[in-house]
């Protein structure tokens, strides 16, 4: 089906599209459509992104109409598939990990043991610095979990970090909207008092 001129893909959603969406912030933006952005304006290059190296480097200069170039060893070096594991025998269960998953792969609760489910880890590696107590580990991609298509796993990785965005900004506008309520009460219970 032929994609009407209003809904064709701006180069910074075409740009986006080619990125890992690890949101790892090693390319020193906040994640990948950030720096998509800087790209499209000219104040990134194509080749600061690790986990998607050469392949992705080529991608985008193809996109770009530019020559590939290797990838700057500034922002970290590629690396084989990997997801994180949990030594449950350490976790604590202070769901710091949790809060930094960008793609909500981590599970568990307060107190309780966490996991990963490595079949949605992105290998970012962002869970592994708040972890307290260090029970964090890489490890290598599982096979089945290796062989899906890079294409694949970036589409699966942006549609479950822009999951996790919504309900964070629904949680975020909930939060602020019981705020407002439990502000109004006091104001009615004081004007109340003084009457």
């Amino acid at each position: 089906m032929p994609v009407s001129p209003d809904e064709s893909p701006t180069l910074i959603d075409q740009i986006n599209a080619l990125l890992p969406q690890t949101q790892c912030g090693q390319c020193s933006f906040q994640g990948c459509r950030p720096y998509a952005e800087a790209i499209a304006s000219g104040i990134a290059d194509i080749n600061q992104c690790p986990p998607g190296g050469d392949e992705g480097i080529r991608d985008l200069a193809a996109l770009l109409s530019v020559s590939p170039k290797p990838l700057n060893t500034k922002f970290g070096q590629h690396k084989p598939p990997s997801v994180a594991f949990i030594v449950e025998e350490d976790c604590i269960g202070c769901t710091k990990c949790i809060a930094a998953c960008p793609v909500d792969a981590i599970l568990g609760a307060s107190k309780f043991m966490h996991t990963v489910i490595a079949s949605e880890c992105t290998g970012c590696e962002l869970c592994i610095v708040p972890c307290p107590v260090d029970c964090i580990v890489m490890k290598p991609a599982p096979p089945n979990n290796a062989e899906v298509s890079r294409r694949q796993k970036s589409a699966q990785a942006k549609r479950r970090y822009d999951a996790r965005s919504l309900r964070k900004e629904k949680e975020e506008t909930e939060k602020a909207e019981r705020a407002r309520k439990k502000k109004q009460a006091l104001l009615k219970m004081q004007s109340v008092k003084k009457m």
